[in-house]
């Protein structure tokens, strides 16, 4: 009787040493196949839930990075769109200091004033520029219509509105994505002739230009070169503004790149494979099956085993 127990635990021992290291080799195999360490959350919690948080955070980097290039794309559509608004009306300056010349005659001023409504014309043009999904990007929050239409009154006026996009480029980190029309198609102020003055909008204040160039008209002539200075002053810092946006796109790119690097970083260290390590550990693993398959094998013809 005590005989039997005791080959039987014997027997069970190899049987459950033999199933161990068939488990073992079975899962170097898998791990060399997937090239990770841990292929089933079982085979290591601890390291299980790292790779989770690890994951989580390089998705939400990723997120981050996604959003930048949104914001980038809408920044340097904007910037182009102010370089070409200033470039414009440097020519509609030139234009008007032309007309301001006492030499020239009416017909003179008419073929000026026919170009400066060109000009205008394709400013307004470029204060209504859509995106690749059609949105009117100086619009504020109301991308759907045009940013600057004419009123009833046959005044261009901004039509949008003064939403400011804010968009979530890092953990606390927001970055304004739009400009809204009216923070750079300035007003100005003109002198009421009592003694105030008065808010004039930006094409109304082109429109005004024209009609003076168009009548000969010398004083106001002069105070459409002086506001012209101020609508260019209002695009200029809008501009700026737009500069210093691709910069903080820029300098954020470039933390969330070394953020996800030593993210992708550490989570390798956790996740991936030992080659070498794993191919040592498959050969040990290999030999002690082999070992361990030939003393199971001893046991088994034991009359003792056969008898039970």
């Amino acid at each position: 009787m005590v005989m039997s127990v005791s080959t039987s635990q014997y027997f069970d021992s190899a049987s459950k040493q033999l199933s161990t290291i068939q488990n073992n080799l079975s899962q170097t195999q898998t791990q060399l196949s997937t090239s990770l360490q841990v292929v089933q959350p079982s085979d290591a919690p601890d390291k299980t839930s790292m790779i989770t948080k690890l994951n989580s955070e390089i998705a939400t980097q990723s997120n981050f990075t996604n959003t930048l290039k949104t914001v980038q794309s809408q920044l340097q559509s904007q910037d182009t769109a102010f370089q070409n608004v200033t470039n414009v009306l440097t020519k509609v300056r030139e234009l008007t200091v032309q007309a301001a010349n006492a030499t020239l005659n009416s017909a003179d001023r008419q073929t000026i004033a026919s170009q400066i409504t060109q000009l205008r014309d394709q400013i307004l043009s470029i204060a209504n520029t859509q995106d690749v999904n059609g949105n009117y990007i100086f619009a504020g929050a109301k991308v759907s219509s045009p940013a600057f239409l004419k009123n009833p009154n046959g005044v261009i006026d901004y039509n949008g509105d003064q939403n400011r996009s804010l968009a979530q480029i890092g953990t606390s980190l927001k970055l304004q994505m739009n400009t809204p029309g009216s923070d750079a198609f300035v007003r100005v102020q003109r002198p009421d002739g009592k003694g105030g003055n008065v808010g004039v909008g930006f094409f109304q204040s082109l429109g005004d230009l024209i009609s003076a160039v168009q009548n000969s008209d010398q004083s106001n002539i002069q105070r459409g070169l002086s506001e012209l200075s101020s609508l260019t002053l209002g695009v200029t810092e809008a501009n700026a503004n737009v500069g210093t946006g691709l910069q903080a796109v820029d300098s954020q790119t470039s933390i969330l790149s070394e953020v996800n690097l030593r993210l992708q970083t550490t989570l390798s260290d956790v996740q991936d494979l030992d080659y070498t390590t794993a191919i040592t550990k498959m050969n040990k693993d290999q030999l002690a099956l082999e070992a361990a398959q030939s003393s199971f094998a001893k046991i088994s013809k034991l009359s003792l085993f056969t008898y039970m």
